[in-house]
Formats: structure tokens, C-alpha cells, sequence
């Protein structure tokens, strides 16, 4: 069975020969497991761990000054938001220090604002990549095309953009339109590109916390759903599968998801209230795929590979019981995560290449 049947399987909440898996990391992480494992490509570590998705991004070929990839680098990006990276005892993360739209005051300066030009990416790489990809195997292809909730509150200032759902709301409407508008016609030309060979369309934005909703279910419904929908329901009317993003806990909004037609929900944060794998999937099973629910917070750091391997082994009865369940990390593995554990996790989903 090749990777795509495997998570077309998962999709339609099938069984297969096993359950798909997913690999996503931060630098750090993945310079130590490539170094633990004496591997110097990238394609060779998810061969390695038997992972069945791949990603791929159009070129960003825009002004030489800005950062085409937002948090991921240092600096100016594409949207005008600075990036500074912040390091800990771990690793380094890029933390905003300017916000390009704090100011602003009124809807015609949000749309007058120099917002970026789908131009400045170039989709004429993502056919020959895909064709590499698959050139042994057939994979599961996945273009994620960002979201309607996190890029408004990068360019406006988190404590702004919430208090304009409530005071203005047209001003925090019109910065998720744009920032919608913008994702939607990048991925319009990166699916025109490559002829149907793009599988998944991903979209995101964290919502929840460790206790609940960043914002009231209402507010979400009236002034965000719409916008993030416009990334998730015209491309499932397509045809094309899709995914979306979000930590913490959702569980009041996840009904909309599905009606908007989302296909797969990542990445199902355990610890945080109500996403526990048996309450998921008494709520939701069968009706959309997991992806993710092995604890970044404390299994995968803190366990053993005997406890990794324990909870992988029961995520995977839960909310694979019927097949719709993309075995990963519950986030992109962090620094401080052992390579030991993180093996033991794909060792007991089956997928773990050692010979």
C-alpha cells in the first residue's frame, strides 16, 4: 500500500494495512535526530520513520528585503510584521517586536495598506518537486496556505485585534478578509500549477488555550468563521482533501469545522480541556480524521520510550478505532525531546524503518 492510499484510507475512516504518520519538527530537533540517526537528508529521515505526508511551498521570489516564510526567519516579512528570534536553553524562536497595522484607526487604512502581491511567489517549482517526491513512492501531498485569525492579530497586536472583535469589529473583519483573500488566490495558483497532484490544503490558526477558546464561540462564528472558511470550503468543493491547525482546546467550534468541510483537525492537544483521545472521538469519530494527540508537553519531553510507546499504542486504539487517525507529535517535536522517544513512537505505530 503506498503512503497516499494509506491516508486516503484515514480520510474516508477506513482501515489499512496500518495507520499513516506524520513527522513535524523544529530545527533543533531535527539536526539531532538526522545526527543521532547518521542521516544527512531530510528525505531519508521520513523515509526512515515511514512518514506518509510530504509539504511543499511555492518560492518566495518578492522583495529581496522581506522574509517569505513569516515566524520561520528572523526579520521583515512578507506582511510587514518583524520577527526577533529569542533563544532559550533549548533552542530559538522568532517573537514579533513590531506589528505593521497597530495604528491603524479605520477599514480604509487596513485596505490601503501595502498588503503583499501573490506575485511575489513563484508556484512553477511545485509540479518537478511533487514529481520527486513521488518518484519511489506515492505520497500524500499537503500545500498549506496559513489562515484568517493568526495573520490579523500578527499585523495588528494580539490584545488590539481582540478588543476590536468587540469595539470594531469591521477593522479586525477587514484585516481577516485581506489576509483570506491573499492565502486563497496563492492557492488557487500553487492547485492551477500542479494539475491535481496536491492532495491536502492546509489552513490554521491556534483558537483555543489549555482551558478553552481564546475567544467566545460567538465572536468566533461572527467575525472569523466566515473568513476562515474561504481557506477551507471552496477548496473541499474543489475536491482537493483539507486540513487545519489548531492548539489547545476547540471542542465548542469543531462542529462548525466539519460543516465548513474540514476533512482532517491538528494538532489535538491532549492536556488541554476536553481533547482527550475518548472524548474526541465519543464526540466526533467517524465524522473527521485526527492528526496528532501524542502529548508535546509532557509524554514526549519528560516519558520513556516504554511510556512513549505505551500511549502511542493507546491513542492509536482510540482514535484510530475506525481508522481516521494520522498518527503524530500533538505539535512540532521541540528541542528538549529525546530522539529515544520520539523513535519509540513510530516503532509502535508500525512504521519505523530500522532494517
Amino acid at each position: 500500500m503506498t503512503s497516499h492510499e494509506r491516508v486516503l484510507k484515514a480520510l474516508n475512516h477506513q482501515k489499512a494495512d496500518r495507520l499513516p504518520v506524520d513527522y513535524v519538527a523544529t530545527p533543533e530537533f531535527h539536526r539531532n535526530i538526522k545526527e543521532y540517526l547518521g542521516l544527512e537528508k531530510d528525505e531519508q529521515l521520513l523515509s526512515y520513520l515511514g512518514a506518509d505526508i510530504r509539504r511543499v511551498k511555492a518560492d518566495y521570489i518578492g522583495p529581496p528585503e522581506l522574509n517569505g516564510e513569516s515566524f520561520y526567519k528572523p526579520g521583515k516579512d512578507f506582511l510587514g510584521v518583524v520577527w526577533e528570534p529569542k533563544e532559550n536553553e533549548f533552542g530559538t524562536y522568532n517573537e514579533i517586536a513590531y506589528h505593521p497595522l497597530a495604528h491603524v484607526r479605520s477599514v480604509e487604512e487596513v485596505e490601503d495598506y501595502s498588503w503583499p502581491d501573490p506575485d511575489w511567489y513563484d508556484e512553477s517549482n511545485l509540479k518537478k518537486e511533487i514529481e520527486r517526491i513521488n518518484q519511489d513512492d506515492r505520497y500524500a501531498i499537503i500545500f498549506y496556505t496559513e489562515g484568517a485569525y493568526e495573520t490579523p492579530w500578527y499585523m495588528r497586536g494580539l490584545e488590539r485585534f481582540m478588543m476590536d472583535l468587540v469595539e470594531c469589529p469591521q477593522i479586525a473583519e477587514a484585516i481577516s478578509r485581506k489576509a483570506a483573500q491573499f492565502y486563497k488566490e496563492r492557492t488557487v495558483r500553487a492547485i492551477e500549477a500542479t494539475d491535481g497532484m496536491i492532495d491536502l490544503i492546509g489552513s490554521g490558526g491556534d483558537i483555543g488555550t489549555q482551558r478553552g477558546m481564546m475567544i467566545s464561540p460567538e465572536l468566533w462564528r461572527k467575525h472569523i468563521k466566515p473568513h476562515s472558511a474561504e481557506l477551507i470550503t471552496p477548496f473541499k468543493e474543489m475536491g482537493y482533501h483539507t486540513f487545519y491547525h489548531s492548539c489547545g482546546s476547540i471542542i465548542p467550534v469543531m462542529e462548525d469545522f466539519i460543516e465548513m468541510g474540514l476533512d482532517i483537525m491538528s494538532p489535538i492537544q491532549p492536556g488541554a480541556e476536553g481533547m482527550d483521545a475518548e472524548n474526541l472521538y465519543r464526540l466526533f469519530g467517524g465524522r473527521i480524521t485526527f492528526h496528532g494527540g501524542l502529548d508535546e508537553q509532557y509524554l514526549l519531553p519528560k516519558g520513556t520510550p516504554h511510556d512513549v510507546e505505551a500511549e502511542t499504542k493507546r491513542i492509536m486504539g482510540t482514535l484510530g478505532k475506525s481508522g481516521g487517525y494520522i498518527v503524530s507529535a500533538a505539535h512540532a517535536v521541540q528541542p528538549d525531546t529525546p530522539v529515544e522517544n520520539i523513535l519509540a513512537m513510530y516503532r509502535a505505530a508500525g512504521s519505523l524503518r530500522e532494517n
